[in-house]
């Protein structure tokens, strides 16, 4: 389907397996790009059934998420779900947690670091004993997502922002946007360190979460005017930086 629909992706088409969302900015626009995918999939012979499918909608429920022109937030089902999650007694039971949380990682500023205490108890060779520290991790994950923002729908036509944060075992950063309503997030991501990493300064770590944040979202961010919020005056510009780190800004 996503071959059949490639014209029409990041235009106005979103497709999961047999699964299609339009979007569109009115009514208008709207028809036109529903005959424009019924156009290629009559061409292509495809066929949709009409009781599985919904038009003309403010909001949409689309993979778990609500998705509205305000921006794209948590379904409530699976916030619920989350509230009322046991305390996993197994590895098993942990992966599951973990997968679900992952799920849904892009609305929680600083995951990985608050997902840490669980996923150090996932490593090879690690016996399964859960800890004050492990379920501390599970009641803030489960608030971050119980209590997860909207987050804006990007706007190509405006300034992307870019915020980098660190901590001892994790970097991270937030897309943002000034939609007329001061800095809104688009996304949150972030990545545990490991082994040297862990030993990087501060400055180097900060480094790497920009250029983690530009790889992952750039889609979004190639040929765009984008600001970066760092706190350190050595990131501003290539003067002054050695190593890896100049390595990383410059890929």
């Amino acid at each position: 389907m996503n071959h059949i629909l490639r014209p029409l992706l990041d235009e106005c088409v979103v497709v999961y397996l047999d699964d299609i969302l339009i979007y569109s900015r009115d009514m208008k626009q709207h028809v036109e790009h529903l005959l424009r995918v019924f156009e290629i999939l009559r061409r292509e012979q495809f066929y949709v059934k009409l009781s599985k499918s919904e038009f003309a909608l403010e909001k949409v429920q689309f993979l778990g998420h609500i998705v509205s022109a305000q921006g794209a937030h948590v379904d409530p089902k699976k916030i619920e779900a989350v509230r009322t999650w046991k305390t996993p007694e197994n590895v098993k039971e942990l992966q599951q947690f973990l997968g679900f949380a992952n799920y849904y990682n892009w609305f929680v500023p600083q995951y990985a670091k608050l997902a840490a205490p669980l996923t150090n108890l996932l490593k090879k060779n690690t016996p399964y004993k859960w800890e004050p520290k492990h379920q501390e991790a599970v009641e803030q994950l489960k608030q971050a997502l119980t209590s997860a923002p909207v987050l804006v729908l990007p706007d190509p036509k405006r300034v992307y922002v870019i915020k980098a944060d660190t901590s001892d075992e994790a970097v991270g950063a937030v897309l943002m946007q000034d939609q007329g309503n001061g800095l809104q997030p688009i996304a949150y991501l972030s990545k545990k360190l490991h082994g040297a990493e862990l030993n990087y300064p501060i400055h180097d770590k900060e480094a790497l979460a920009i250029v983690i944040a530009f790889k992952a979202w750039r889609c979004y961010l190639e040929g765009r005017r984008t600001t970066v919020y760092t706190d350190h005056c050595s990131l501003k510009s290539s003067n002054g930086i050695f190593g890896h780190t100049s390595a990383w800004l410059g890929s």
